[in-house]
This record gives C-alpha cells, structure tokens and sequence, in this order.
C-alpha cells in the first residue's frame, strides 16, 4: 500500500505544475492582448496626426489658393492715373493708393465743391465716396456725359450724367 502513497504526492505536484504552467500562459495571454492593444492604440494615434497634418496641409493650400484668386481678381485700373480736365475748371486727378486696387482721387467737381477721396476697383470701375453720397467713376466717351465740351472726345471718365472729365 505503500505506492498508492508516494504516487498522491507525485499527481499532487503534476498537478499544481499544470495549474501553474496554465497560469503563466494566461498571464503571457493577457500581457500579448495587452501590449497588442497599446500598440494598436499607437497606431490611432499615429493615424490621428497624420490625418490632422494633411487636413491642416490641405487647410494652408486652399487658403493660399484663395489669397492669390483674390489678388487676380482685382482689376486695375492703372491707365487711368493723371490728371483729366472737366468743364468750367472742373478737374480730376487720380493716383494709385498704398495697396493694389486702392486709388487717391482729387477732384475739383463743382464750381465750388473739392476734396480728396479714396477710391477702390471694381468691375465697373472706381468706387469712392464723397458728401454728394457714392459714386463709381467709370470710362466712357464725352458724348455720353451730356456736356457740350466734351463732346467728340474719346478717352473719357464718367461719374454721372453731366458730370465727367477728359483728357485732352
């Protein structure tokens, strides 16, 4: 009966082996999905920021694309700087301002009314703003103005009916 006896001791220690042997690879198990888990994490992370670089890249590209269509869109109207003569001692001069598109207008535009005015591009022409209200100043020719002398010129500037200026 004496082996029954050494044999209970033997399958005791196989068995606490087994169990010990399991739970190292449980733990070995929990630290794979663990680590594969942070490393997966990581890797969003990663993906995150590379996907804010190009979202911040593609951001910075369309605003430049933007910034120079809106310098293309300014139309000049560089050739009309000078002085152009109106009736009666009328007069404007028109120079360029400090930015693209701006101009400084100086006008004698009645008999009694003068000033200097800023003015800016458009399609239509130079806006610009004085105490009669907004005006646009626009080429034309001396006949569509309405005044007798300037009719027949060419190169000319309206500002309404009755109001223009020509250069000789």
């Amino acid at each position: 009966m004496r082996a029954p006896v050494l044999i209970l001791p033997a399958v005791l220690a196989l068995a606490a082996c087994n169990s010990a042997d399991r739970s190292a690879k449980d733990l070995q198990n929990a630290a794979d999905t663990a680590g594969g888990a942070l490393s997966n994490a990581a890797a969003d992370v990663g993906n995150a920021a590379n996907d804010a670089g190009d979202t911040l890249s593609r951001g910075i590209d369309n605003l430049g694309n933007n910034l120079d269509n809106a310098t293309a869109d300014i139309v000049s109207h560089d050739g009309w700087v000078g002085r152009w003569k109106g009736v009666e001692g009328t007069h404007l001069t028109i120079a360029k301002g400090n930015e693209p598109g701006h101009y400084k207008l100086t006008m004698q535009y009645t008999l009694d009314d003068k000033g200097v005015f800023d003015g800016h591009s458009t399609v239509e022409g130079i806006v610009f703003t004085r105490p009669d209200g907004k005006q646009v100043l626009t080429a034309s020719d001396g006949d569509s103005i309405g005044l007798k002398y300037l009719a027949g010129k060419k190169d000319c500037l309206k500002v309404k009916d009755g109001e223009g200026y020509c250069r000789d």
